[in-house]
């Protein structure tokens, strides 16, 4: 045939049959040849490759309803444990939801044709095929309000505080009721992942947050110190040498709170910085409408989020989470070592300096 054509570089498409033996390693690097097939598998290579080297720092978005549909306990928590999960900005929905497990209350398998005047009459609640009883929503309000109204939350703080200090009640929950590895929190508390939620009043933890400020309590969630503490977690990951990892689970403002903490410290701070390394991306979000979960990482490039000589380690994968993030994490788990856990949530003093300095810095240097 002659010389091969530069485009037809790519490895032949020869994969071997899939047998009754075949692992997730083989099926995935043997049978997804082609499409979002193989877009799936290279975000599971590339995480597994290169986001999970020593020195990436790798930050997760959770939208969606994935706790609801246990994925919290199923993918998220033997992640964090691996120490390949080092930080995270979640909906609210999902720690709500996730709180569950930890104190004990339970969802059950529906399905998406289910009569949903009869289920409000019969008082359960439905999420399409996930369905629970409405006191699932009114013991774990009761939850939160009994835990918030407590002395140690009656000030101002982060989310990522919020949820640490909540997450060591619900893993003492746990332990009470003799449960083991069911809440995210309670992972991401013992192994010190900080969690910040891009909309703290979008879910039914702001709602009691709210509920108890009418009657005097002093909880007030401060979003300008998640802003400024997330950008420190990225910098702080840049400047020891190291690189920045984004896994973005779904779209929404989780997406765009992970993302823009590379605009904070460029274009709001002034400090010279270029872009996250990595980015893989699991949605079902159009391009073409414009909005931000479709958003490619070229079009991050634009902003300053994606680093643009970094195009190359960026895969967005056209597939629902519930598929594809129990896949990556069998592919990750079968094919890496553990990771020693960073604990960013013991460093963000720390990292919120070093910001700090590096912004005091660019300031000077504009005025002078």
């Amino acid at each position: 045939m002659g010389k091969m054509k530069k485009l037809l570089g790519g490895a032949r498409i020869d994969p071997k049959p899939v047998t009754a033996t075949t692992s997730v390693t083989e099926l995935i690097d043997g049978a997804f040849q082609a499409y979002n097939g193989a877009r799936l598998r290279e975000a599971v290579q590339l995480f597994t490759r290169r986001m999970l080297e020593d020195d990436v720092t790798i930050g997760v978005s959770v939208s969606g309803a994935l706790t609801p549909a246990g994925l919290g306990m199923s993918c998220l928590i033997p992640l964090v444990e691996a120490g390949f999960i080092d930080w995270v900005i979640s909906t609210g929905a999902n720690l709500y939801h996730d709180t569950h497990y930890g104190i004990g209350l339970s969802m059950h398998r529906g399905r998406p044709d289910l009569d949903d005047v009869a289920l409000r009459e019969d008082g359960v609640v439905r999420i399409y095929d996930i369905v629970f009883d409405y006191h699932v929503l009114l013991d774990t309000d009761a939850f939160y309000r009994k835990v918030i109204a407590s002395p140690e939350f009656q000030r101002e703080m982060g989310t990522a505080e919020f949820h640490h200090l909540v997450g060591r009640v619900v893993a003492e929950r746990q332990r009470v009721l003799g449960l083991t590895r069911k809440s995210f929190l309670a992972s991401c508390w013992e192994h010190g992942v900080p969690v910040y939620t891009s909309s703290p009043g979008d879910s039914s933890i702001g709602m009691n947050v709210a509920a108890l400020a009418l009657s005097g309590g002093k909880l007030r969630l401060d979003v300008a110190l998640d802003v400024n503490e997330t950008a420190a977690i990225v910098l702080g990951a840049k400047r020891s040498g190291g690189k920045s990892a984004v896994l973005i689970l779904g779209g929404g403002s989780p997406k765009n709170f992970l993302l823009q903490t590379e605009p904070q410290v460029q274009e709001v701070l002034g400090i010279e910085e270029k872009g996250h390394d990595f980015f893989i991306q699991f949605t079902d979000a159009r391009v073409d409408t414009g909005g931000l979960s479709g958003a490619t990482p070229s079009e991050a490039v634009s902003w300053g989020k994606v680093d643009p000589d970094r195009l190359p380690d960026t895969v967005v994968c056209y597939c629902d989470s519930t598929i594809a993030l129990p896949l990556l994490t069998a592919y990750a788990l079968a094919n890496r070592k553990p990771r020693t856990c960073r604990r960013l949530y013991d460093r963000r003093g720390e990292l919120m300096r070093q910001l700090t300095r590096e912004y005091e810095a660019a300031s000077a240097g504009k005025r002078s």
